[in-house]
């Protein structure tokens, strides 16, 4: 009776090892390439360590690959995203968490027909909304400014964040909602006072989500970034598909790597967090 549990678990770690194995292996074989001189990689070993180790092809990504006209490497895209990211998540965390306090605690008149249409927004694929967007950024002058790919970033957040945070306060105890309002507290006295201290949890996922969307995002950056703001995505996409002079694979995986850094800092040092603010609450209500 005993070696049914130990044979399933033993099972279920031989699958994840394997599924780990699985999805590592890519960022491996990044690394190990990106840390190789060019002759090493043409001596083929595509799995093996580097024989002699070298960061040059780092400091090439980072500062002098062409990623354009330009040959100064993503460092300029990495402060684009990081001039983008910054904003569109102070404004989308904070505007959803309103949003979701009004939407669950506040019966306003036709709070659910909004709530109604911001998830109706969530499910229409953005490529259907990219045209309307430029026609009415163009006319804002706001196409190729920072601005303009914050807002556009804020906008398409708004319907999962709202809902994030809806869930959220939909399932705390109405009557802390109920007592702060006989104490006197009005709308914002009950969400900065008593409310928004509670979200602690809630703000880590959310904000774990915006700045990981908005740091992977491509096609928004290279839509309404423009030139000047283009983001690390944008600048990475250049530079590997650059087709002139010598194909530096060892480059192309560094500056890669470099891209897929915040996120991955992100990842490993908040992921527990985020699943701890998920199972508080994030999917409730």
């Amino acid at each position: 009776m005993n070696r049914s549990p130990l044979a399933a678990r033993v099972g279920m770690a031989a699958f994840l090892a394997v599924a780990a194995a699985f999805f590592l292996l890519p960022l491996y074989v990044m690394l190990v390439t990106s840390l190789k001189p060019l002759d090493e990689l043409r001596a083929g070993a595509l799995f093996a360590w580097p024989l002699a180790p070298t960061l040059a092809p780092w400091r090439t990504a980072w500062s002098e690959a062409c990623t354009g006209v330009a040959c100064e490497g993503v460092r300029a895209g990495f402060m684009n995203s990081l001039a983008i990211a910054v904003p569109s998540t102070l404004l989308a965390v904070g505007l959803g968490a309103l949003n979701g306090y009004a939407l669950a605690l506040w019966r306003v008149r036709g709070a659910n027909w909004l709530f109604g249409l911001l998830m109706v927004g969530a499910f229409v694929p953005g490529q259907v909304m990219l045209y309307p967007l430029v026609r009415a950024l163009g006319t804002l002058g706001l196409v190729g400014s920072l601005p303009g790919i914050v807002l556009v970033h804020v906008v398409f957040s708004m319907p999962l964040m709202t809902l994030l945070f809806r869930n959220w306060y939909a399932s705390l105890p109405t009557e802390l909602f109920n007592a702060a309002r006989i104490d006197g507290a009005g709308f914002w006295g009950v969400w900065t006072r008593v409310l928004l201290p509670m979200s602690a949890p809630m703000l880590g996922v959310a904000a774990i989500m915006q700045v990981t969307g908005v740091w992977n995002d491509y096609l928004l950056g290279l839509v309404f970034a423009g030139h000047d703001f283009a983001p690390m995505t944008v600048q990475l996409n250049n530079l590997i598909n650059t087709s002139t002079g010598t194909r530096q694979y060892n480059v192309d995986m560094a500056a890669t790597l470099l891209t897929s850094l915040v996120p991955l800092v992100v990842y490993f040092g908040s992921g527990r967090w985020f699943v701890r603010g998920i199972t508080a609450g994030a999917l409730k209500g």
